[in-house]
């Protein structure tokens, strides 16, 4: 009997992790009806991370009202699992997905980001993963640390308002009751980018215009963190900016570590550890995985290669299946990735193909198992 582990990426806007291994599963017993099947939630510290954690380890799902991105009340999921562990998502609380049609990163806010690590705390987390993907932000991670006592203040000693804009009215900055409060949490960021905070590579050249902010308004947003990182330094006495991952989620990888005095880990990488991706992995024949999207940006802590790699050091096939193929798939391939399959299988729109997600995918996975057996008959 042939043993199979699905652990796939969300299609972003048709399908989450869990609902892409559902429909792969089922083109796969199309094929071979007594395939044993293991199917694994998977993310990369992305949409996702909380859900694929919660599936594999257990715990406690909640749901919390906060300040979402543009100030209006967002109800957030989040989760606790064994061992006073806490994980949690800024696209939750500050995320393009849950944003207005009309993006501003100028006033974009991270503030409801706090609000979930502060009721984490509540509950009696020592340890709290935040996934950094999918933000809406540009704030530095201000807004999160404001909404845990952290202060940053104008000329007149008044706390500055929401947004990324505000940031150059900063004149002060005191985190002694932040500091109070997370002294003896662990707080680990998890991220799929290794941009700093600032500069060509950083958060608000690269990732601001994604976000709606004009060529003005990236130009604005890289002054303004620089600003506040030139004041935390003197808090903190050592600069973050350029530390891999500081410019994640507009800023606020940066802000876990130098303002909650926290560390970024590779997203993929932590959440297979957490999850036991590998020891589920070692009982099977094939692997398949896969996203939205696979070109040579998905060698960048994406997780169809961090699964590829894990099922290499078992010396296991396997498939990635992708709603579409970009440039650079050589290095994929590379990467440890036997077959790259497309589930769309003719021309049509993206709209076109998200409304056909579960046939798409099951044919998706109807293929991969022919191929596969295919292989074993060579």
């Amino acid at each position: 009997m042939t043993r199979v582990l699905i652990a796939a990426d969300s299609f972003k806007g048709s399908a989450s992790s869990k609902e892409v291994a559902t429909y792969l599963a089922a083109g796969i017993k199309k094929v071979e009806r007594n395939v044993q099947i293991t199917e694994v939630s998977i993310a990369d510290g992305g949409e996702g991370t909380v859900e694929s954690i919660l599936d594999a380890r257990g715990g406690k799902t909640y749901f919390s009202q906060v300040v979402g991105p543009f100030g209006k009340e967002v109800t957030a999921k989040w989760g606790m699992i064994a061992d006073n562990q806490a994980v949690i998502e800024v696209a939750e609380a500050a995320g393009i997905a849950i944003a207005p049609t009309e993006l501003n990163p100028l006033v974009a806010t991270t503030y409801g980001v706090g609000q979930l690590i502060d009721e984490a705390i509540a509950k009696g987390a020592k340890q709290i993963y935040v996934g950094l993907g999918g933000s809406a932000s540009n704030d530095g991670g201000v807004g999160l640390a404001q909404a845990l006592g952290g202060h940053f203040l104008d000329k007149e000693g008044k706390e500055i308002g929401l947004g990324g804009r505000e940031l150059n009215k900063i004149w002060s900055v005191d985190l002694t009751d932040l500091d109070r409060k997370l002294d003896g949490i662990e707080i680990v960021g998890l991220s799929d980018v290794t941009n700093p905070l600032t500069g060509p590579e950083g958060a608000s050249i690269i990732f601001g215009p994604q976000k709606g902010a004009s060529a003005k308004d990236v130009e604005l947003l890289d002054q303004n963190l620089n600003h506040l990182a030139n004041l935390v330094d003197e808090v903190r006495g050592h600069e973050y900016r350029t530390e891999p991952g500081a410019g994640a989620a507009g800023g606020t990888g940066y802000a876990l570590m130098a303002l909650l005095g926290g560390v970024l880990h590779s997203g993929i990488n932590e959440v297979m550890r957490i999850i036991q991706l590998e020891e589920k992995i070692a009982t099977c024949d094939l692997v398949i995985t896969g996203e939205g999207q696979i070109d040579g940006q998905s060698l960048m802590g994406k997780a169809p290669i961090g699964v590829a790699k894990l099922a290499k050091k078992q010396g296991l096939p396997v498939i990635a299946v992708a709603g579409g193929i970009g440039e650079n798939i050589e290095a994929v391939y590379d990467a440890g990735i036997d077959l790259v399959i497309s589930s769309t299988t003719k021309p049509m729109t993206v709209k076109e193909a998200m409304s056909q997600t579960a046939k798409l995918l099951t044919a998706a996975g109807y293929t991969a198992m022919k191929a596969y057996l295919l292989g074993k008959k060579s």
